[in-house]
C-alpha cells in the first residue's frame, strides 16, 4: 500500500483540487467550482495526495433507484502514473460502489485519454458504447466490468 492520503473534498480548497485533476484529464468536460460543488452533492468524490502533492481523484456515481449499476472513475495526474496510485484509487472506488449495493460496475473514458482507456481494459472493463453528446465534438466510451 502506498502512502497516499485520500480525503473527501469537504472544503473549497480540496474541491478545487478535485476539479483541477478532473479538468486536466477530462478537458472536454471541464467544470467550474460551482459545477464541482453540485457534483459533490450527488456523487462520492475523493482527492489523493502524496504528502502535500496532489496526485489524483475519484468519482463514484452510486446506483440509482432503478438500477444496481454504479460508475467508478479513477484519475491520476500524468506525472504520477505507473506507480500504483491508479490501482489504489480504483480499488477504493470499487469497494465504495459495492458497499453502496452496486451489482454492475461501469466507467466512462474520454476516447482521447489513451492511458485511461488502457487502464480500464487492463482491469477487466469491456467497451459497451461510444458516443458524442449533443452539441459537443468529444467522443466518450462507456465500459462495463466483465
Amino acid at each position: 500500500m502506498s502512502t497516499l492520503r485520500i480525503e473527501q473534498p469537504d472544503d473549497d480548497a480540496r474541491l478545487e483540487d478535485w476539479r483541477h485533476v478532473h479538468n486536466l484529464i477530462v478537458p472536454a468536460a471541464a467544470m467550474s467550482l460551482d459545477d464541482a460543488r453540485e457534483r459533490a452533492r450527488r456523487y462520492r468524490l475523493e482527492v489523493a495526495y502524496l504528502g502535500d502533492v496532489l496526485v489524483g481523484c475519484t468519482t463514484v456515481r452510486p446506483p440509482s433507484d432503478d438500477t444496481a449499476t454504479a460508475t467508478v472513475i479513477a484519475r491520476v495526474l500524468a506525472e504520477h502514473r505507473g506507480r500504483g496510485f491508479g490501482e489504489e484509487l480504483y480499488s477504493r472506488g470499487l469497494q465504495e460502489a459495492r458497499g453502496l449495493g452496486a451489482e454492475v460496475i461501469e466507467t466512462v473514458v474520454l476516447t482521447a485519454n489513451d492511458d485511461g482507456l488502457r487502464f480500464a481494459l487492463k482491469h477487466g472493463f469491456v467497451e459497451v458504447e461510444r458516443y458524442v453528446l449533443p452539441g459537443e465534438s468529444a467522443e466518450w466510451i462507456d465500459l462495463r466490468l466483465a
